[in-house]
């Protein structure tokens, strides 16, 4: 990623960090050694494909096939292999993501709200 973009950070954890970037209407993921910039839209859609996985399947089946889920991260190409550590903390990375942007909307709608006139 080029160093004339602005990136704010957004939310982290252990496993990785978010960020927006302004200038390209994007969201950075950093999970691991992987980074993957999405539309926000994009990111909507990735955050409800790695939500949609069932846990609970990967938790008590035995069967190596559940070992790892592979999700892709649209418009990228990249595909995610996550084990069932890396899914619970890509999880965690994105609801922290997605309510740090819910709480700037919030934010900016309740203070420019109070002084339009």
């Amino acid at each position: 990623m080029s160093n004339t973009h602005q990136l704010t950070e957004l939310f982290a954890n252990t496993k990785g960090t978010t960020y927006q970037c302004d200038t390209t209407n994007r969201i950075i993921i950093q999970f691991g050694e992987t980074r993957v910039s999405l539309r926000i839209t994009d990111f909507l859609t990735f955050k409800k494909r790695v939500d949609s996985v069932d846990i609970h399947t990967m938790i008590f089946n035995t069967d190596d096939a559940y070992d790892v889920e592979v999700i892709d991260a649209p418009r990228t190409g990249h595909l995610f292999v996550l084990s069932l550590c890396d899914l619970i903390a890509l999880r965690d990375l994105l609801a922290g993501t997605r309510f740090v942007l819910d709480l700037n909307t919030l934010l900016n709608e309740r203070i420019y709200s109070t002084l339009v006139f």
